[in-house]
């Protein structure tokens, strides 16, 4: 009998070689996806963040570890249209924020106001104060006004068309109040303080719309009649203080409450 031979073991599955070139090639792919990746950088922000790091103080002894030179087409913000946050783009501290711009505007208008007030002796009738609402310009109603009339007199013209001068050169909202005394008011054109009040305060902004060509948009009235006394209402003195016209040039950011 013949002897029966063994079955031969036959290697199966991929070569030895294969596993080393598989790895091979599966880096390759990861290389090139890496560089696909990296190829799609948006350039305005890369630049953008760039400059930020290089700006931060910590990094002031240290070369920044992003480079400069962009892999993909420089393309600013601008023509992407794209609005930027303080990370995107730093902050540049010289320039001045429209608020800033506004507040020296103010500011420059009260110096203007003190100092025609010094030079013609007017700081006895007129007042120039700054509070929260904005410039706050306090008139008596002597240099104004007539007792119980509404038609400002030739003598205020000349701080009135001042007034307007500057307000032509600002862009500011202007509320004009009209304010009188406890004094029980009766005429035929007004029946009480609170039309007189409010007269009065037309009045002022009629003439400086007219004489000054300003933008009556801008303007506001307000009559308070007695309602709201800068003192008490309990000797002459004290009303005098009480009739008054306030021209209140107001801040950008005051809201009315």
């Amino acid at each position: 009998m013949k002897r029966r031979e063994g079955r031969k073991n036959v290697k199966k599955g991929a070569p030895k070689w294969m596993v080393t070139y598989s790895d091979m090639v599966t880096l390759i792919l990861v290389f090139f996806i890496l560089l696909f990746s990296m190829s799609q950088i948006d350039a305005a922000k890369f630049e953008a963040i760039s400059e930020s790091f290089k700006n931060r103080m910590i990094f002031d002894f240290f070369p920044s570890p992003v480079p400069m030179d962009n892999p993909t087409e420089n393309t600013s913000t601008e023509e992407k249209g794209q609005t930027t946050n303080e990370f995107d783009m730093p902050v540049n501290d010289d320039k001045k924020s429209d608020s800033d711009t506004a507040e020296d505007s103010l500011s420059n208008l009260m110096d203007e106001v003190e100092a025609y007030l010094d030079e013609h002796s007017l700081n006895h009738v007129i007042s120039a104060n700054r509070s929260e609402r904005g410039v706050e310009l306090v008139l008596q109603d002597s240099i104004l006004f007539d007792s119980g009339e509404a038609d400002i007199l030739p003598s205020a013209h000349p701080f009135l068309t001042k007034v307007g001068n500057l307000l032509s050169q600002i862009n500011n909202d202007i509320k004009v109040e009209g304010h009188t005394d406890d004094v029980p008011m009766s005429s035929y054109r007004y029946p009480s303080n609170w039309e007189l009040s409010g007269a009065r305060a037309s009045s002022v902004v009629r003439l400086l719309v007219e004489e000054n060509n300003l933008d009556e948009d801008r303007f506001s009235i307000a009559g308070y009649s007695d309602t709201k006394p800068l003192v008490p209402n309990d000797s002459a003195s004290n009303r005098s203080k009480n009739r008054r016209v306030e021209i209140v040039i107001l801040e950008e950011s005051y809201k009315e409450s």
